[in-house]
């Protein structure tokens, strides 16, 4: 298995699994289904995720990438029933859970590598799955970027903040905003300006090994770091914060026919 590509060795049949269920939507149906079709299966379920052999998200990208992050660096991967509004990330429709469970069950899925990002800020670091944003603390007040990759400073940008995305998360917050879609298999990160006062802050797509640093430039206003949804951190004006690809990889478990591009289609392109 690559680093940024699906797996080309045939996936093993699931004896362990466990279920990881959306916060504030009732799957309790659904997570009736997945035990019966475990116990046809001969699958024990087991209550941490990380001692499983796959993992079942009942839920919607936002519990697909809190699954992902957790289970970092376990070897565990995972694979969602979409019951969000999105699921861009899940393979299989709730009215298919049975059927497409039974196959996954039997090992007939694959798995895909997925880049991470790292995050460092006064000595502290995070991992994230989907994205890192940058964003000014005041809604409203427009904050002023510097910013280099590998060590090249590409000067200063007003704005309202900037989007460092994974090719998991370009298709989130990141198109959202008018950044590039990164396709599965790339091992990069895209960056996107939000709100830019500028005429020449284009999207630039990083590979890996070039860092990007970020500096709050702005005088009299802090900024906000933002992981994954969560804030993190303020950063100073004057601070700096260094952003990069990781060496973790989150895995991503999928049905051999739900591609990339079938997903894409489906969820944008309809």
């Amino acid at each position: 298995m690559t680093s940024t590509s699906e797996s080309t060795e045939p996936s093993p049949q699931v004896e362990t699994a466990a279920v990881v269920t959306h916060g504030h939507v009732d799957v309790g149906s659904a997570a009736e289904r997945v035990q019966a079709v475990a116990d046809r299966a001969g699958v024990t379920l087991v209550d941490d995720p990380r001692e499983a052999g796959l993992v079942v998200v009942l839920g919607g990208d936002g519990t697909m990438l809190r699954t992902l992050a957790r289970l970092l660096g376990s070897n565990v991967p995972v694979i969602g029933v979409n019951y969000g509004r999105v699921g861009f990330l899940a393979s299989i429709r709730p009215e298919d859970l049975d059927r497409d469970l039974e196959r996954v069950f039997a090992g007939e899925y694959v798995t895909v590598e997925l880049p991470t990002l790292q995050v460092r800020l006064d000595g502290e670091r995070h991992v994230a799955v989907n994205d890192v944003v940058v964003t000014s603390s005041i809604l409203g007040r427009m904050i002023e970027l510097a910013w280099s990759i590998g060590g090249e400073d590409l000067g200063t940008v007003p704005c309202d903040g900037m989007i460092c995305a994974t090719p998991s998360g370009s298709t989130a917050y990141n198109l959202s905003n008018g950044g590039p879609v990164l396709v599965r298999g790339l091992d990069a990160m895209a960056v996107t300006f939000i709100a830019p006062h500028s005429l020449d802050a284009r999207p630039f797509v990083v590979p890996r090994g070039a860092e990007v640093t970020v500096r709050n430039a702005t005088v009299d206003v802090a900024a906000t770091l933002v992981v994954d949804g969560q804030r993190v951190a303020e950063i100073q004006p004057g601070e700096d914060v260094a952003i990069y690809l990781c060496e973790q990889r989150s895995l991503l478990a999928t049905l051999p026919e739900t591609t990339f591009f079938s997903r894409y289609r489906e969820t944008f392109a309809s």
